[in-house]
Protein backbone atom coordinates (compact mmCIF):
# COMPACT_ATOMS: atom_id res chain seq x y z
CA UNK A 1 0.00 0.00 0.00
CA UNK A 2 1.25 3.34 -0.78
CA UNK A 3 0.86 6.32 1.75
CA UNK A 4 0.39 9.53 0.62
CA UNK A 5 2.41 10.90 3.57
CA UNK A 6 1.91 13.92 6.14
CA UNK A 7 4.09 16.05 4.26
CA UNK A 8 5.56 16.24 0.64
CA UNK A 9 8.64 14.31 0.56
CA UNK A 10 11.42 15.03 -1.03
CA UNK A 11 12.38 18.17 -1.31
CA UNK A 12 9.39 18.64 -2.94
CA UNK A 13 9.04 19.53 -6.27
CA UNK A 14 10.66 22.37 -5.89
CA UNK A 15 14.57 21.26 -6.50
CA UNK A 16 13.48 18.45 -8.36
CA UNK A 17 11.24 20.51 -11.43
CA UNK A 18 13.73 23.49 -11.24
CA UNK A 19 16.47 20.68 -11.71
CA UNK A 20 19.02 20.48 -9.46
CA UNK A 21 22.67 19.31 -9.38
CA UNK A 22 25.84 20.06 -7.63
CA UNK A 23 27.53 22.99 -8.28
CA UNK A 24 30.58 23.24 -10.24
CA UNK A 25 34.17 24.21 -9.41
CA UNK A 26 35.88 21.54 -8.25
CA UNK A 27 39.40 20.15 -9.40
CA UNK A 28 42.80 21.42 -8.40
CA UNK A 29 42.65 25.47 -7.76
CA UNK A 30 46.58 25.35 -8.65
CA UNK A 31 45.85 24.56 -11.96
CA UNK A 32 42.25 26.31 -12.45
CA UNK A 33 43.02 28.59 -15.29
CA UNK A 34 42.41 32.68 -14.65
CA UNK A 35 38.60 33.65 -15.74
CA UNK A 36 38.01 35.92 -18.43
CA UNK A 37 36.63 39.38 -17.27
CA UNK A 38 33.49 40.50 -15.20
CA UNK A 39 33.25 36.21 -14.18
CA UNK A 40 34.08 34.95 -10.78
CA UNK A 41 37.73 33.28 -10.23
CA UNK A 42 35.43 30.55 -8.76
CA UNK A 43 33.61 29.47 -11.79
CA UNK A 44 31.14 27.02 -9.63
CA UNK A 45 29.71 30.36 -8.69
CA UNK A 46 29.30 31.70 -12.21
CA UNK A 47 25.73 32.11 -13.37
CA UNK A 48 24.55 31.28 -17.25
CA UNK A 49 22.09 33.54 -17.12
CA UNK A 50 22.24 37.75 -15.49
CA UNK A 51 19.79 39.49 -13.95
CA UNK A 52 19.00 42.50 -15.59
CA UNK A 53 19.28 45.57 -13.77
CA UNK A 54 15.33 46.69 -12.26
CA UNK A 55 14.51 43.15 -12.67
CA UNK A 56 14.06 42.31 -9.46
CA UNK A 57 11.59 45.53 -8.79
CA UNK A 58 10.07 44.73 -12.04
CA UNK A 59 8.97 41.04 -10.59
CA UNK A 60 7.89 41.94 -6.97
CA UNK A 61 5.83 45.25 -9.05
CA UNK A 62 3.81 41.74 -10.35
CA UNK A 63 3.65 39.54 -7.47
CA UNK A 64 0.15 41.40 -6.18
CA UNK A 65 -1.46 40.97 -10.05
CA UNK A 66 0.40 37.23 -9.69
CA UNK A 67 -0.90 36.54 -6.19
CA UNK A 68 -4.83 37.50 -7.26
CA UNK A 69 -4.76 35.55 -10.35
CA UNK A 70 -4.05 32.31 -8.68
CA UNK A 71 -5.97 33.25 -6.07
CA UNK A 72 -9.07 33.13 -8.30
CA UNK A 73 -7.58 30.11 -10.69
CA UNK A 74 -7.02 27.82 -7.86
CA UNK A 75 -10.20 28.91 -5.16
CA UNK A 76 -7.37 28.46 -2.44
CA UNK A 77 -8.77 30.70 0.71
CA UNK A 78 -5.70 32.41 1.21
CA UNK A 79 -1.98 33.19 0.25
CA UNK A 80 0.55 35.31 1.94
CA UNK A 81 3.96 36.45 0.22
CA UNK A 82 7.56 37.82 1.58
CA UNK A 83 10.78 38.21 -0.99
CA UNK A 84 14.13 39.15 0.69
CA UNK A 85 16.44 41.12 -1.15
CA UNK A 86 19.66 42.56 -0.45
CA UNK A 87 19.26 41.74 3.23
CA UNK A 88 15.94 43.06 3.44
CA UNK A 89 12.15 42.46 3.33
CA UNK A 90 10.94 44.01 0.11
CA UNK A 91 7.62 42.68 0.09
CA UNK A 92 5.65 40.75 2.83
CA UNK A 93 1.50 40.67 1.70
CA UNK A 94 -1.15 38.98 2.59
CA UNK A 95 -4.09 37.63 -0.30
CA UNK A 96 -7.50 35.98 0.34
CA UNK A 97 -9.18 35.20 4.04
CA UNK A 98 -7.87 33.18 7.07
CA UNK A 99 -11.27 31.49 7.07
CA UNK A 100 -13.74 30.87 4.40
CA UNK A 101 -16.95 32.33 5.48
CA UNK A 102 -15.54 34.33 8.21
CA UNK A 103 -13.87 37.76 7.99
CA UNK A 104 -10.46 38.29 8.54
CA UNK A 105 -7.88 38.87 5.74
CA UNK A 106 -4.72 37.59 5.53
CA UNK A 107 -1.60 40.05 5.98
CA UNK A 108 1.68 39.97 6.26
CA UNK A 109 2.00 38.90 10.29
CA UNK A 110 -0.62 35.95 9.25
CA UNK A 111 0.73 32.82 11.27
CA UNK A 112 0.56 29.65 8.67
CA UNK A 113 1.38 26.10 9.89
CA UNK A 114 4.55 25.33 7.86
CA UNK A 115 4.50 21.18 8.01
CA UNK A 116 8.24 20.58 6.26
CA UNK A 117 9.50 24.06 5.59
CA UNK A 118 9.76 23.20 9.46
CA UNK A 119 12.78 20.73 8.71
CA UNK A 120 15.18 23.51 6.77
CA UNK A 121 14.40 26.22 9.59
CA UNK A 122 14.90 23.59 12.42
CA UNK A 123 18.29 22.83 10.39
CA UNK A 124 19.33 26.28 11.40
CA UNK A 125 19.05 25.73 14.85
CA UNK A 126 20.70 22.59 14.32
CA UNK A 127 23.82 24.81 12.36
CA UNK A 128 23.92 27.12 15.65
CA UNK A 129 24.64 24.36 18.25
CA UNK A 130 27.22 23.16 15.89
CA UNK A 131 28.71 26.38 16.02
CA UNK A 132 28.78 26.41 19.67
CA UNK A 133 30.37 23.11 19.82
CA UNK A 134 27.24 21.52 21.49
CA UNK A 135 27.52 18.63 18.67
CA UNK A 136 28.71 17.96 15.32
CA UNK A 137 26.76 17.20 12.55
CA UNK A 138 28.31 13.69 12.50
CA UNK A 139 27.50 13.02 16.36
CA UNK A 140 26.00 9.67 16.42
CA UNK A 141 21.98 10.51 17.43
CA UNK A 142 22.51 7.88 20.52
CA UNK A 143 25.81 9.84 22.18
CA UNK A 144 22.86 12.31 23.28
CA UNK A 145 19.40 10.06 23.49
CA UNK A 146 21.07 6.78 24.53
CA UNK A 147 17.45 5.35 24.11
CA UNK A 148 16.85 5.46 20.90
CA UNK A 149 17.36 2.47 18.68
CA UNK A 150 16.89 1.36 15.21
CA UNK A 151 16.63 -2.93 13.79
CA UNK A 152 19.99 -2.98 13.16
CA UNK A 153 22.41 -2.32 16.37
CA UNK A 154 25.48 -1.02 13.75
CA UNK A 155 23.28 1.64 12.41
CA UNK A 156 21.87 2.67 15.58
CA UNK A 157 25.51 3.03 17.30
CA UNK A 158 26.36 4.99 13.90
CA UNK A 159 23.73 6.77 12.71
CA UNK A 160 24.77 10.65 12.90
CA UNK A 161 22.90 13.75 13.47
CA UNK A 162 23.55 14.69 9.64
CA UNK A 163 22.66 10.83 8.81
CA UNK A 164 18.93 11.60 9.60
CA UNK A 165 18.99 15.54 8.27
CA UNK A 166 19.92 13.74 5.07
CA UNK A 167 17.74 11.24 5.23
CA UNK A 168 20.09 8.07 4.53
CA UNK A 169 19.23 7.00 7.53
CA UNK A 170 17.76 3.47 6.20
CA UNK A 171 14.20 4.16 7.75
CA UNK A 172 11.59 3.80 5.30
CA UNK A 173 9.83 5.98 3.69
CA UNK A 174 7.55 8.35 6.27
CA UNK A 175 8.52 5.83 9.39
CA UNK A 176 6.28 6.35 12.53
CA UNK A 177 3.82 9.12 10.95
CA UNK A 178 0.97 6.39 11.26
CA UNK A 179 1.91 5.91 14.88
CA UNK A 180 1.41 10.04 15.28
CA UNK A 181 -1.74 9.54 13.07
CA UNK A 182 -2.93 6.86 16.29
CA UNK A 183 -1.84 9.52 18.75
CA UNK A 184 1.50 8.62 20.40
CA UNK A 185 3.46 11.63 21.31
CA UNK A 186 6.97 11.88 20.66
CA UNK A 187 8.95 9.61 22.76
CA UNK A 188 6.31 7.13 21.83
CA UNK A 189 6.85 7.03 18.05
CA UNK A 190 10.59 7.59 18.67
CA UNK A 191 10.64 4.25 20.68
CA UNK A 192 9.25 1.85 18.22
CA UNK A 193 11.28 2.89 14.65
CA UNK A 194 13.49 -0.17 16.10
CA UNK A 195 10.43 -2.46 14.98
CA UNK A 196 10.34 -1.23 11.23
CA UNK A 197 13.20 -2.81 8.75
CA UNK A 198 15.85 -0.94 7.36
CA UNK A 199 16.97 -0.32 4.03
CA UNK A 200 20.58 0.06 3.23
CA UNK A 201 22.48 2.69 5.31
CA UNK A 202 23.59 5.72 3.94
CA UNK A 203 22.94 4.31 0.24
CA UNK A 204 19.79 6.38 -0.93
CA UNK A 205 17.40 9.19 0.34
CA UNK A 206 14.01 8.21 1.29
CA UNK A 207 11.83 10.60 3.39
CA UNK A 208 11.06 10.56 6.89
CA UNK A 209 9.77 13.14 9.28
CA UNK A 210 10.98 11.03 12.74
CA UNK A 211 14.54 10.61 11.61
CA UNK A 212 14.62 14.53 11.69
CA UNK A 213 12.98 14.53 14.98
CA UNK A 214 15.29 11.83 16.64
CA UNK A 215 17.95 13.95 15.36
CA UNK A 216 16.88 17.27 16.62
CA UNK A 217 15.82 15.28 20.16
CA UNK A 218 19.36 14.96 20.32
CA UNK A 219 21.07 17.95 19.91
CA UNK A 220 18.14 19.72 22.46
CA UNK A 221 18.93 16.98 25.35
CA UNK A 222 22.45 17.49 24.42
CA UNK A 223 21.45 21.57 24.72
CA UNK A 224 20.03 20.44 28.06
CA UNK A 225 16.71 22.03 27.27
CA UNK A 226 13.31 21.30 24.98
CA UNK A 227 13.47 21.71 21.58
CA UNK A 228 11.10 23.56 21.44
CA UNK A 229 12.94 26.35 24.00
CA UNK A 230 15.92 25.57 22.05
CA UNK A 231 14.33 26.75 18.87
CA UNK A 232 13.12 30.19 20.42
CA UNK A 233 16.50 31.04 21.83
CA UNK A 234 18.74 29.76 19.59
CA UNK A 235 17.06 31.29 16.32
CA UNK A 236 13.53 32.85 16.69
CA UNK A 237 14.31 35.40 19.64
CA UNK A 238 17.77 36.88 17.95
CA UNK A 239 16.33 36.82 14.55
CA UNK A 240 13.29 38.90 15.97
CA UNK A 241 10.67 36.19 14.88
CA UNK A 242 8.06 37.29 17.31
CA UNK A 243 5.29 35.10 15.76
CA UNK A 244 6.98 32.25 15.31
CA UNK A 245 6.66 29.10 17.07
CA UNK A 246 7.55 25.74 17.42
CA UNK A 247 4.63 24.66 19.78
CA UNK A 248 0.98 24.10 18.37
CA UNK A 249 -0.45 25.73 21.18
CA UNK A 250 1.50 29.13 20.54
CA UNK A 251 0.01 28.78 16.37
CA UNK A 252 -3.53 28.13 18.01
CA UNK A 253 -3.45 30.84 20.36
CA UNK A 254 -2.73 33.41 17.57
CA UNK A 255 -5.65 35.83 16.78
CA UNK A 256 -4.03 36.36 13.45
CA UNK A 257 -4.37 32.76 12.20
CA UNK A 258 -4.39 31.13 9.07
CA UNK A 259 -7.35 27.71 8.94
CA UNK A 260 -6.11 24.84 6.98
CA UNK A 261 -8.70 24.07 4.54
CA UNK A 262 -9.40 20.87 2.32
CA UNK A 263 -11.45 20.81 -1.11
CA UNK A 264 -14.86 18.98 -0.33
CA UNK A 265 -17.15 18.42 -3.66
CA UNK A 266 -15.13 21.01 -4.80
CA UNK A 267 -15.22 23.98 -2.10
CA UNK A 268 -12.90 24.74 0.07
CA UNK A 269 -13.85 23.87 3.70
CA UNK A 270 -12.22 24.38 7.24
CA UNK A 271 -12.60 20.67 8.10
CA UNK A 272 -9.46 19.84 9.89
CA UNK A 273 -6.73 20.59 12.69
CA UNK A 274 -3.16 19.13 12.15
CA UNK A 275 -1.41 19.08 15.48
CA UNK A 276 2.47 18.04 14.63
CA UNK A 277 3.71 18.65 18.53
CA UNK A 278 5.22 14.95 18.11
CA UNK A 279 6.78 15.95 15.42
CA UNK A 280 7.61 19.54 15.72
CA UNK A 281 11.37 19.32 14.72
CA UNK A 282 10.52 17.88 11.16
CA UNK A 283 6.84 19.75 10.94
CA UNK A 284 5.96 21.64 13.56
CA UNK A 285 6.52 25.65 13.07
CA UNK A 286 4.11 28.45 12.51
CA UNK A 287 5.23 31.16 11.64
CA UNK A 288 4.36 34.56 9.17
CA UNK A 289 5.94 36.04 6.03
CA UNK A 290 7.28 38.74 7.78
CA UNK A 291 9.14 36.27 10.01
CA UNK A 292 10.34 34.42 7.32
CA UNK A 293 11.98 36.90 5.29
CA UNK A 294 14.02 37.44 8.05
CA UNK A 295 15.38 33.70 8.14
CA UNK A 296 15.66 33.81 4.40
CA UNK A 297 17.73 36.74 4.43
CA UNK A 298 20.00 35.29 6.80
CA UNK A 299 20.45 32.01 5.22
CA UNK A 300 21.64 33.84 2.09
CA UNK A 301 24.22 35.90 4.21
CA UNK A 302 25.53 32.74 5.98
CA UNK A 303 24.17 33.12 8.73
CA UNK A 304 24.41 36.79 9.49
CA UNK A 305 21.03 39.44 10.08
CA UNK A 306 21.35 43.01 10.50
CA UNK A 307 24.69 43.03 10.59
CA UNK A 308 24.84 40.51 13.04
CA UNK A 309 26.07 36.51 13.42
CA UNK A 310 22.78 34.58 13.76
CA UNK A 311 24.41 31.07 13.09
CA UNK A 312 27.95 30.37 12.68
CA UNK A 313 28.42 29.94 8.49
CA UNK A 314 30.75 27.45 8.78
CA UNK A 315 28.24 25.00 10.41
CA UNK A 316 25.58 26.64 8.04
CA UNK A 317 27.49 25.57 5.01
CA UNK A 318 26.92 21.87 5.34
CA UNK A 319 23.45 21.96 5.69
CA UNK A 320 22.69 23.90 2.28
CA UNK A 321 25.35 21.92 0.59
CA UNK A 322 24.96 18.82 -1.24
CA UNK A 323 25.08 15.58 0.36
CA UNK A 324 22.67 13.18 -1.28
CA UNK A 325 21.04 12.74 -4.35
CA UNK A 326 17.19 12.22 -4.19
CA UNK A 327 17.08 10.31 -7.04
CA UNK A 328 18.04 8.59 -10.00
CA UNK A 329 18.07 10.65 -13.24
CA UNK A 330 15.56 10.39 -16.20
CA UNK A 331 18.36 10.75 -18.84
CA UNK A 332 21.83 12.66 -19.28
CA UNK A 333 20.43 15.79 -20.07
CA UNK A 334 18.73 15.91 -16.55
CA UNK A 335 19.83 17.58 -13.27
CA UNK A 336 19.81 15.04 -10.33
CA UNK A 337 17.95 16.68 -7.37
CA UNK A 338 20.11 16.98 -4.11
CA UNK A 339 19.31 17.56 -0.03
CA UNK A 340 21.72 19.08 2.23
CA UNK A 341 20.67 18.61 5.84
CA UNK A 342 17.08 19.79 5.66
CA UNK A 343 17.61 21.70 2.75
CA UNK A 344 17.08 20.65 -1.36
CA UNK A 345 20.19 22.56 -2.81
CA UNK A 346 21.13 22.29 -6.64
CA UNK A 347 21.46 24.32 -9.54
CA UNK A 348 18.49 25.88 -11.52
CA UNK A 349 18.15 25.89 -15.49
CA UNK A 350 19.63 29.76 -15.67
CA UNK A 351 23.00 28.24 -13.60
CA UNK A 352 22.70 29.60 -10.24
CA UNK A 353 22.68 28.07 -7.34
CA UNK A 354 18.73 27.66 -5.55
CA UNK A 355 17.76 26.61 -1.94
CA UNK A 356 14.82 25.59 -1.29
CA UNK A 357 11.81 23.25 0.47
CA UNK A 358 7.98 22.64 0.19
CA UNK A 359 6.18 21.42 3.13
CA UNK A 360 2.34 20.04 2.91
CA UNK A 361 -0.52 18.68 5.25
CA UNK A 362 -2.90 17.40 3.62
CA UNK A 363 -5.26 18.08 6.21
CA UNK A 364 -5.14 22.14 4.91
CA UNK A 365 -1.15 23.98 4.48
CA UNK A 366 0.73 24.57 1.43
CA UNK A 367 4.09 26.11 1.78
CA UNK A 368 7.65 26.99 0.01
CA UNK A 369 11.02 29.21 -0.12
CA UNK A 370 13.07 29.42 -2.79
CA UNK A 371 16.38 31.29 -2.40
CA UNK A 372 18.88 32.57 -5.04
CA UNK A 373 22.26 32.95 -3.07
CA UNK A 374 23.86 34.58 -5.88
CA UNK A 375 21.22 36.73 -6.56
CA UNK A 376 20.86 37.93 -2.46
CA UNK A 377 17.02 36.84 -2.85
CA UNK A 378 14.29 34.27 -1.32
CA UNK A 379 10.68 34.18 -2.02
CA UNK A 380 8.00 32.69 0.55
CA UNK A 381 4.51 31.45 -0.23
CA UNK A 382 2.46 30.20 2.77
CA UNK A 383 -0.95 28.69 1.50
CA UNK A 384 -3.91 27.91 4.21
CA UNK A 385 -5.17 24.91 1.84
CA UNK A 386 -3.98 21.10 1.23
CA UNK A 387 -0.67 21.60 -0.71
CA UNK A 388 -1.50 21.40 -4.47
CA UNK A 389 1.14 23.47 -5.86
CA UNK A 390 -0.43 26.35 -5.80
CA UNK A 391 3.12 28.13 -3.58
CA UNK A 392 5.70 26.44 -5.55
CA UNK A 393 4.04 28.02 -9.12
CA UNK A 394 4.20 31.50 -7.57
CA UNK A 395 7.26 31.07 -6.33
CA UNK A 396 8.42 29.79 -9.84
CA UNK A 397 6.47 32.57 -11.74
CA UNK A 398 8.72 35.09 -9.50
CA UNK A 399 11.72 33.82 -10.09
CA UNK A 400 11.02 33.70 -13.68
CA UNK A 401 10.45 37.06 -14.13
CA UNK A 402 13.33 37.69 -11.86
CA UNK A 403 15.69 35.87 -14.33
CA UNK A 404 13.99 35.70 -18.17
CA UNK A 405 11.72 38.90 -17.85
CA UNK A 406 8.66 36.73 -18.56
CA UNK A 407 7.66 33.11 -17.05
CA UNK A 408 9.33 30.26 -19.28
CA UNK A 409 7.28 26.85 -17.96
CA UNK A 410 3.60 26.78 -17.48
CA UNK A 411 4.50 26.14 -13.70
CA UNK A 412 0.82 25.69 -12.96
CA UNK A 413 0.28 22.73 -15.34
CA UNK A 414 3.66 21.52 -14.33
CA UNK A 415 2.36 21.26 -10.25
CA UNK A 416 -0.63 20.39 -10.90
CA UNK A 417 0.54 17.06 -12.34
CA UNK A 418 2.75 16.84 -9.76
CA UNK A 419 0.71 16.71 -7.18
CA UNK A 420 -2.16 15.10 -8.39
CA UNK A 421 -1.35 11.75 -7.16
CA UNK A 422 -1.48 13.10 -3.60
CA UNK A 423 -4.86 12.64 -3.36
CA UNK A 424 -5.14 9.33 -4.42
CA UNK A 425 -6.59 7.02 -2.24
CA UNK A 426 -4.75 4.52 -0.98
CA UNK A 427 -5.41 0.30 -0.49
CA UNK A 428 -5.48 -2.67 -2.48
CA UNK A 429 -8.87 -3.18 -2.96
CA UNK A 430 -9.54 0.44 -3.89
CA UNK A 431 -11.58 0.64 -7.06
CA UNK A 432 -12.38 -2.99 -6.77
CA UNK A 433 -16.34 -3.96 -6.76
CA UNK A 434 -17.64 -6.76 -3.50
CA UNK A 435 -17.42 -10.17 -4.34
CA UNK A 436 -21.25 -10.63 -5.48
CA UNK A 437 -21.36 -14.05 -3.82
CA UNK A 438 -19.13 -13.84 -0.45
CA UNK A 439 -17.90 -16.76 1.81
CA UNK A 440 -19.33 -16.55 4.60
CA UNK A 441 -16.62 -15.52 7.14
CA UNK A 442 -16.55 -17.69 10.39
CA UNK A 443 -18.48 -16.63 13.28
CA UNK A 444 -17.66 -13.21 14.57
CA UNK A 445 -17.41 -13.88 18.40
CA UNK A 446 -14.35 -16.20 16.75
CA UNK A 447 -12.41 -12.29 16.06
CA UNK A 448 -13.36 -11.05 19.09
CA UNK A 449 -10.23 -10.23 21.62
CA UNK A 450 -6.87 -8.30 21.93
CA UNK A 451 -4.30 -8.77 19.62
CA UNK A 452 -0.35 -7.53 20.46
CA UNK A 453 1.34 -5.57 17.74
CA UNK A 454 5.05 -4.32 19.17
CA UNK A 455 4.80 -1.16 16.61
CA UNK A 456 1.27 -0.30 16.72
CA UNK A 457 0.29 -0.90 20.48
CA UNK A 458 -2.56 -3.70 21.10
CA UNK A 459 -5.55 -3.67 18.94
CA UNK A 460 -9.08 -4.44 20.41
CA UNK A 461 -11.52 -6.30 18.21
CA UNK A 462 -15.28 -5.72 19.17
CA UNK A 463 -18.53 -7.31 17.70
CA UNK A 464 -21.88 -5.29 18.40
CA UNK A 465 -24.88 -5.09 16.64
CA UNK A 466 -23.05 -7.75 14.02
CA UNK A 467 -20.24 -5.64 13.22
CA UNK A 468 -17.31 -5.83 13.81
CA UNK A 469 -15.00 -2.72 14.95
CA UNK A 470 -10.99 -2.68 15.83
CA UNK A 471 -9.95 -0.17 18.17
CA UNK A 472 -6.32 1.18 18.50
CA UNK A 473 -3.77 3.40 19.72
CA UNK A 474 -3.94 6.40 22.67
CA UNK A 475 -6.55 8.05 20.56
CA UNK A 476 -9.13 5.03 20.71
CA UNK A 477 -9.40 5.09 17.02
CA UNK A 478 -12.62 2.96 15.93
CA UNK A 479 -12.41 1.33 12.50
CA UNK A 480 -15.47 0.00 11.77
CA UNK A 481 -15.41 -3.38 9.32
CA UNK A 482 -17.45 -4.62 6.60
CA UNK A 483 -17.41 -7.71 4.95
CA UNK A 484 -15.50 -8.92 2.13
CA UNK A 485 -15.60 -12.30 1.93
CA UNK A 486 -14.58 -15.37 4.12
CA UNK A 487 -12.43 -14.18 6.98
CA UNK A 488 -11.47 -11.23 5.14
CA UNK A 489 -12.92 -7.62 6.06
CA UNK A 490 -12.25 -3.96 4.69
CA UNK A 491 -12.82 -0.52 6.63
CA UNK A 492 -12.66 2.90 5.21
CA UNK A 493 -10.09 5.31 5.68
CA UNK A 494 -9.40 8.96 5.93
CA UNK A 495 -6.90 10.94 7.21
CA UNK A 496 -3.10 12.97 6.73
CA UNK A 497 -1.66 9.51 5.24
CA UNK A 498 -4.77 8.04 3.83
CA UNK A 499 -6.78 10.45 1.79
CA UNK A 500 -10.64 9.89 1.29
CA UNK A 501 -11.69 6.57 -0.21
CA UNK A 502 -8.57 4.88 0.85
CA UNK A 503 -9.59 1.09 2.02
CA UNK A 504 -7.51 -1.10 4.12
CA UNK A 505 -8.34 -4.89 4.31
CA UNK A 506 -8.08 -6.81 7.26
CA UNK A 507 -7.49 -10.82 7.06
CA UNK A 508 -8.07 -12.69 9.92
CA UNK A 509 -6.43 -16.36 10.27
CA UNK A 510 -8.52 -19.30 10.20
CA UNK A 511 -10.37 -19.78 13.55
CA UNK A 512 -8.57 -22.43 15.60
CA UNK A 513 -10.71 -24.18 18.88
CA UNK A 514 -12.78 -21.27 18.08
CA UNK A 515 -10.94 -18.25 18.04
CA UNK A 516 -8.63 -16.72 15.49
CA UNK A 517 -5.06 -16.10 16.23
CA UNK A 518 -4.28 -13.51 14.12
CA UNK A 519 -4.76 -10.74 11.81
CA UNK A 520 -3.00 -8.57 9.21
CA UNK A 521 -3.92 -4.90 9.16
CA UNK A 522 -3.41 -3.93 5.48
CA UNK A 523 -2.70 -0.21 5.73
CA UNK A 524 0.08 -0.85 8.80
CA UNK A 525 1.88 -3.12 6.84
CA UNK A 526 3.71 -1.55 4.44
CA UNK A 527 7.17 -2.12 6.16
CA UNK A 528 5.77 -5.85 7.50
CA UNK A 529 4.64 -4.70 10.74
CA UNK A 530 1.00 -5.09 10.42
CA UNK A 531 0.56 -8.29 12.03
CA UNK A 532 -1.59 -8.50 15.30
CA UNK A 533 -1.24 -12.05 17.64
CA UNK A 534 -3.65 -12.86 20.25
Amino acid sequence: MRRAGALIGAAVAVATLVGCTASGGGGDPAHTPAAPAGLSTDPGADAGVPIAQGAVTAAIDRLPALASSILTQTGVPGIAVGVTYQGRTVFAKGFGVRQVGKPGAVDADTVFQLASLSKPIGATVIADEVGKGTVAWNTPVTANLPSFALADPYVTTHATIADFYAHRSGLPDHAGDDLEELGYDRAEVLSRLRYLPLEPFRAQWTYTNFGITAAAQSVADAAGTDWETLSQRDLYGPLGMTATSSRFSDYIARTDRAVPHVLVDGQYEAKYQREPDAQSPAGGVSSSVTDLTKWMAMVIDDGRYGGHEIVDGKALLPAISPQIITGPVANAETRPGQYGYGFNVGVAASGRTTVSHSGAFQLGAGTTFVTLPSADLGIVVLVNAAANGTAETLAMQFLDLVQYGAPRTDWAKLYSNAFANMDEPVGTLVGQSPPTSPVPSAPLSSFVGTYQNPYTGPATVAATGGTLTITLGPKNTVYTLKHWTGDEFVTPLDSENAPPGSLSAITFSPPSDGRSASFVFEYYNTEKVGTFTR
